[in-house]
């Protein structure tokens, strides 16, 4: 067989235009500054407003801009460190936790949750787990006065029977107590997974993020007594986050 012989391709004009913009964001404009507008700033470069926006978009991909509903393009802050090492074990809401607990709620757990708790009584039609409603805490996670990650902590009623349900103890209220009362188990252990996904609209909503924008979905689960006691599923925005390992011996990939 013959070799082929792969022609050089040049730099496509959106792709210099990017590097051109970014020193610029480097040496003029602060963090949270609002970008001229795409006539302006086509003027400025001299370029088409089509290859303008190919460079803007790219440049939103790497997390050097945000672009926010009534309020228009602004530089990003540094992307934040999302630990996902299992090396340190504790409960959700302990130590220098930085989420804030916003509601909670009883509800059956979808499907995939309920395998995570080792429960085997999903409803095939509702894709939710049917006669296991579990409590499910909403945590919100923010950088800068902005939201990066959204939270629903799934923790069955079993895992804190010491809970007192009275009917004032609702919303954020309850959240603290759920969180409150996982504190009292002996935590045994945690694993994670990490995966790409897609916004979907109640995280896009909180996340300021159109619904199926590319978000990190990160799943824990809590082991205790032998048995899983709660599960996390946090989503990041995949543009203002990135992933730490701690210890190079945390990370395994599989083969």
């Amino acid at each position: 067989m013959g070799t082929t012989q792969l022609q050089s391709v040049p730099e496509p004009k959106y792709w210099h235009l990017k590097t051109v913009i970014g020193e610029a964001l480097d040496s003029e404009f602060h963090v949270g500054e609002v970008l001229p507008n795409e006539r302006e700033l086509a003027a400025r470069f001299g370029v088409a407003r089509a290859t303008l926006r190919q460079a803007l978009e790219q440049l939103e991909l790497e997390g050097r801009l945000q672009r926010r509903r009534g309020v228009g393009t602004t530089v990003a802050p540094p992307r934040v460190g999302v630990d996902v090492s299992t090396a340190q074990h504790r409960w959700p809401g302990t130590g220098d936790d930085s989420w804030q607990a916003v509601d909670c709620a009883t509800m059956p757990p979808p499907v995939a949750v309920l395998r995570l708790l080792e429960a085997d009584d999903a409803d095939p039609d509702t894709g939710t787990g049917g006669s296991r409603p579990v409590y499910a805490v909403r945590r919100l996670r923010a950088t800068h006065g902005q939201a990066l990650a959204a939270e629903q902590l799934y923790v069955p009623a079993a895992s804190v029977p010491g809970l007192v349900t009275a009917e004032s103890l609702t919303g954020p209220a309850l959240a603290r107590g759920v969180l409150s009362e996982l504190e009292r188990l002996p935590l045994e252990g945690q694993d994670r997974s990490v995966e790409l996904g897609s916004a979907r609209a109640d995280d896009a909503k909180e996340l300021d993020r159109l619904p199926g924008a590319p978000v990190l979905v990160v799943t824990t689960r809590y082991l205790s007594g032998g048995r899983t006691a709660a599960v996390s599923v946090a989503t990041y925005r995949a543009d203002t986050c990135r992933l730490t390992f701690g210890d190079a011996g945390d990370l395994q990939i599989a083969s």
